[in-house]
């Protein structure tokens, strides 16, 4: 896998880079003059639709970052009373914003997304709580500076010169930027990628003097981002196979409408994956489809995969014809077949196994299904699977990609009745009944 593919950035850059981008141009290039009201406008309305998408869509990591933005933003307006916070209270809860603002995107981003229910979201309702009044008891009326640990002198003037953020936030939001990158990496979901190109436009808006027109537009682009992320997951969720993380059946339509002239269609079959599944547990079934869903997202020739239901796989080669995609495939299969992956023994199993009940299956139709003998003795045993692939491309008699799809699954069943692990083709049965019929 290449680390910065352009799977890779364009989801990470788009549309969260480009919109901090916008704003680093608008509010600090000059060119396109903003009035305070009309920022105020877009910070409040920008604040208001994101609190209302993350309620809809039941995101509480969304709604409570948001929050943290709005509550942040808030306190130092309050205590600096509007003006720079050089020194006294507005200082204070500067210190203390930027130790705690990229430490609460990091937390939000590691809490598991349990909706906007009472139990999912008392802990962090609780740490916004406990935070906000810590920082009330810092500024204080009296209070001349912060605790140490707030503005520790970890680096030399010429290594880190003055800056309006302490160092102590270069380094905690560097460090959370750090955090947040790699999540999205690992996991590539449009919230991970939302809350990093938040916590910048938070940094800019900050670094630009905290309060003020500037920095209340940073502010407002980081809700937009959130906001923005939110829809970005609900595409992914109806467009890509949450699993696999393949495009999914929505997308695979969507494709087949640009389809013309020369093209190749591929049905992939993951072979005898129900006893699979049935006789290693549904959690190594589903690591098995992710592993083969990894070999088909890499194939080659100009072909992309698609997760169109259970363990039943589409590859599309716009402007390939059969002859061209097969080694393409062939080589797609030889590289699942030589994949190999662990199952664990069955009392490591049963120790893994969920307490509650299966959700995808009603607790009344679940049954027990016990391996075959011998299966599972050995506490780590070492499995392959194989898969089928059938494939058609338009033809005389087939032109409508209806007909092209058919062909390419009766050409997958031949592979599985002629003995499995195989590629069969629809123009190669084709040329074999016109042989018959002259013959």
């Amino acid at each position: 896998m290449h680390l910065w593919s352009k799977a890779i950035v364009k989801p990470l850059v788009i549309p969260g880079g480009a919109l901090v981008l916008a704003a680093l141009i608008i509010l600090q290039g000059g060119w396109l003059p903003i009035s305070a009201p009309a920022v105020d406008f877009y910070y409040y309305a920008v604040f208001v639709v994101g609190i209302l998408l993350a309620w809809r869509f039941h995101s509480s990591r969304v709604f409570f970052a948001l929050l943290t933005l709005f509550l942040a933003h808030q306190a130092i307006e309050l205590f600096s009373r509007g003006r720079v916070p050089l020194a006294g209270a507005g200082h204070i809860a500067l210190e203390a914003i930027v130790f705690l603002l990229p430490l609460n995107f990091v937390v939000f981003s590691m809490t598991r997304e349990r909706g906007l229910v009472f139990a999912g979201t008392a802990s962090n309702a609780a740490l916004l709580f406990f935070e906000s009044v810590f920082v009330a008891v810092l500024c204080r009326p009296g209070a001349t500076a912060a605790p140490a640990f707030l503005h520790p002198q970890l680096l030399g003037s010429e290594i880190l010169p003055a800056t309006r953020i302490p160092q102590v936030g270069w380094l905690m939001f560097s460090a959370a930027a750090f955090v947040l990158l790699g999540r999205f990496l690992f996991y590539r979901k449009p919230l991970e990628s939302g809350l990093l190109w938040s916590l910048v436009a938070a940094f800019l808006g900050l670094q630009a003097g905290a309060v003020g027109s500037v920095a209340t537009g940073y502010s407002a682009t980081a809700a937009l981002v959130l906001a923005s992320s939110i829809i970005e997951n609900s595409y992914a969720l109806a467009f890509h196979d949450e699993l696999t993380g393949l495009p999914g059946r929505r997308a695979f339509n969507d494709a087949l409408l640009s389809l013309n002239g020369c093209y190749t269609v591929a049905a992939v079959d993951i072979d005898h994956f129900k006893r699979f599944n049935d006789t290693y547990g549904h959690a190594t079934g589903d690591h098995v489809l992710r592993m083969v869903a990894a070999r088909l997202a890499q194939v080659s020739g100009g072909g992309k995969a698609y997760r169109v239901g259970g363990e039943e796989f589409t590859i599309l080669f716009p402007g390939v014809g059969v002859r061209d995609a097969l080694p393409h495939l062939e080589l797609l299969r030889t590289e699942v077949e030589s994949s190999s992956f662990r199952v664990r023994g069955e009392q490591d199993r049963r120790r893994g196994a969920p307490s509650g009940p299966d959700r995808r299956h009603p607790v009344a139709k679940r049954r027990t299904t016990r391996p075959a003998r011998g299966s599972l003795q050995n506490p780590e045993e070492t499995r392959s699977v194989t898969v089928s692939i059938g494939v058609a491309e338009p033809s005389a008699r087939a032109q409508a990609v209806e007909r092209v799809i058919q062909a390419a699954d009766n050409a997958l069943y031949r592979a599985k009745r002629g003995g499995r692990n195989r590629i069969e083709s629809a123009s190669a049965e084709r040329l074999r009944k016109t042989k018959r019929n002259i013959a």
